[in-house]
C-alpha cells in the first residue's frame, strides 16, 4: 500500500501566489484525481484479495505469487522521487493523463497474464503509475484551486484511498471467487479508464514551471529525528506487509472460513482502516508520540491473537478488523512527525517517506514470501507482531518529544 497523504510536490508549484491566481476552483479536474486515487489503490490492494487462485491458475507458490506486491513496490519507490525530474518539461495534465494510462496498461496485462514475469511485469507498470501519480497529485490540487480551499481539494482526492481501502479487498476476493481473478482486473482497467475520461475532459492546461531537485532530500536525510521517523516507517511497514499480503490463505487454513466470509472479514478491514485514519489524525492532534506508538503496538496485538487464537472465526474476525483500524492510523501520525521534524523541508520529508514505506512494502513481501513458503504462513504473521512491537518501542523511545518535533 502506498501512503497516501505523504506527496513530493513538485518545487516549480510550491509558489502560493500561482495558487491564488485561480479565481475559480477546478472542482471537476479535483475529482478526476480522486477516481485516479480509487483506480491506483484499488489495482494495488487486488493481489492480496485474490493470491490464492492467482498463484493456482499460474501454478506457482503463493509466497511467489506475493511478489506481485514487491515489484509494484520497488519501482514506485524509484518513481516517487523522480518522476518530477524526468517529467519537468511536460504539461502537468499531460504527464497525469500518461500515469493513468500505465494503470490501465497494467491492469490489462496483469487480466491476461500467462506467467509470472508477465504478472511481475503488469505490476513494474503499475508501480510507475502508482509512484509518479503520488509525486505529482498534490502539486496539481495547489495549481486547481486557491491555496485558502487547499485542505479541501486535498481530502476530496483523499476520499479515493478511503473508499478503495474499504472496497477494493473484499469485492476483489468476491468477484475473483464468482467469475475470476482475472475479472477482477479487468474491472480495475475500466476503472482506470473512467478515470481517464474525466481527467480529459476536466484537467485545464498546467504548464510545467521550474526543476525539482534531490538535495533537499540529502539535506534532511542527516537530521536524527528524521531518521528515527524513518526506521519506525520501515519496521511497521515492513511487518504489515509481510503478514497481511497472506491473511487470506490464513483465513482459508486456520479458521478455514469460506469466501463468503473472508470477503465479510476483508471488508471489516477496509472500515477499521477508513475509521482509524479519522481516530488518527484526532490524537495526533492531543499526543503525537501516542498516535505513533500505539498504532504498530496494536498490530502487534492483532498478530499476537491471530496466532495464539486464529482458529477462532470470531477472534480471527475481530484481529483483522483491529489490525486494519491500526494500519488505518499509521499515515496520519508519522507524516505529522515527519512535518512536524522538518517544517521548513516538509516536501522532502514527504518525498523519503515515500520511498523509504515502498522499499519496506517490497521487504516486508519478499521476507513475508520466504517465510510463508519454508515456515507457513503463521511464521510470516510472527515476523509481523515482532517488527512492529519493534517499531511501537522505538516510537516511545525515539519519538517527538514536543509539538515540533
Amino acid at each position: 500500500m502506498t501512503e497516501p497523504a505523504t506527496v513530493i510536490i513538485d518545487a516549480a508549484v510550491l509558489d502560493a501566489s500561482e495558487s491564488e491566481e485561480r479565481a475559480e476552483p477546478a472542482w471537476g479536474a479535483v475529482v478526476s484525481l480522486a477516481l485516479g486515487v480509487f483506480g491506483l489503490v484499488t489495482a494495488e490492494f487486488l493481489p492480496a484479495s485474490l493470491l490464492t487462485r492467482l498463484a493456482q491458475d499460474l501454478g506457482i507458490t503463493e509466497g511467489a505469487a506475493g511478489q506481485a506486491v514487491t515489484a509494484t513496490a520497488v519501482v514506485g519507490a524509484i518513481a516517487a522521487p523522480t518522476m518530477a525530474i524526468v517529467t519537468k518539461r511536460l504539461d502537468r495534465r499531460l504527464v497525469m493523463w500518461g500515469l493513468t494510462v500505465l494503470l490501465i496498461v497494467s491492469n490489462l496485462l496483469a487480466a491476461f497474464a500467462s506467467s509470472l514475469p508477465v504478472l511481475l511485469a503488469a505490476r513494474v507498470v503499475l508501480g510507475v503509475a502508482l509512484g509518479g501519480f503520488w509525486s505529482m497529485s498534490a502539486a496539481m490540487a495547489m495549481r486547481l484551486v486557491p491555496m485558502r480551499l487547499m485542505p479541501r481539494a486535498m481530502s476530496i482526492i483523499l476520499t479515493g484511498v478511503s473508499v478503495a481501502t474499504v472496497t477494493a479487498a473484499p469485492v476483489g476476493a468476491y468477484v475473483g471467487d464468482i467469475w475470476g481473478w482475472r475479472t477482477a482486473f479487468m474491472i480495475a482497467a475500466v476503472v482506470g479508464a473512467l478515470a481517464l475520461l474525466v481527467q480529459i475532459a476536466t484537467i485545464p492546461r498546467l504548464p510545467p514551471a521550474g526543476a525539482a531537485s534531490f538535495r533537499t532530500l540529502l539535506e534532511v536525510m542527516k537530521r536524527p529525528t528524521i531518521r528515527a521517523a524513518l526506521l519506525v516507517v520501515l519496521l511497521v511497514a515492513s511487518g504489515h506487509f509481510a503478514g497481511f499480503t497472506y491473511v487470506r490463505p490464513f483465513l482459508e487454513k486456520v479458521p478455514a472460513l469460506d469466501i463468503e466470509t473472508i470477503s465479510l472479514v476483508l471488508l471489516a478491514y477496509g472500515i477499521g482502516g477508513f475509521f482509524g485514519n479519522f481516530a488518527g489524525g484526532f490524537m495526533a492532534e492531543r499526543n503525537l508520540k501516542a498516535a505513533v506508538g500505539l498504532a504498530p503496538l496494536l498490530i502487534a496485538l492483532s498478530a499476537l491473537l491471530l496466532l495464539v487464537l486464529g482458529a477462532s472465526p470470531v477472534v480471527a474476525a475481530v484481529a483483522v478488523a483491529a489490525w486494519g483500524f491500526a494500519f488505518g492510523a499509521v499515515p496520519v501520525g508519522l507524516q505529522t512527525w515527519l512535518v512536524r521534524a522538518a517544517p521548513d523541508q516538509a516536501e522532502s520529508a514527504g518525498g523519503l517517506m515515500v520511498a523509504t514505506f515502498q522499499v519496506a512494502i517490497a521487504l516486508g513481501a519478499v521476507f513475508g514470501g520466504l517465510l510463508v513458503d519454508h515456515a507457513g504462513v503463521a511464521s510470516a504473521f510472527a515476523y509481523c507482531g515482532i517488527a512492529t512491537l519493534l517499531a511501537a518501542l522505538a516510537t516511545f523511545l525515539l519519538g517527538p518529544k514536543s509539538e515540533r518535533a
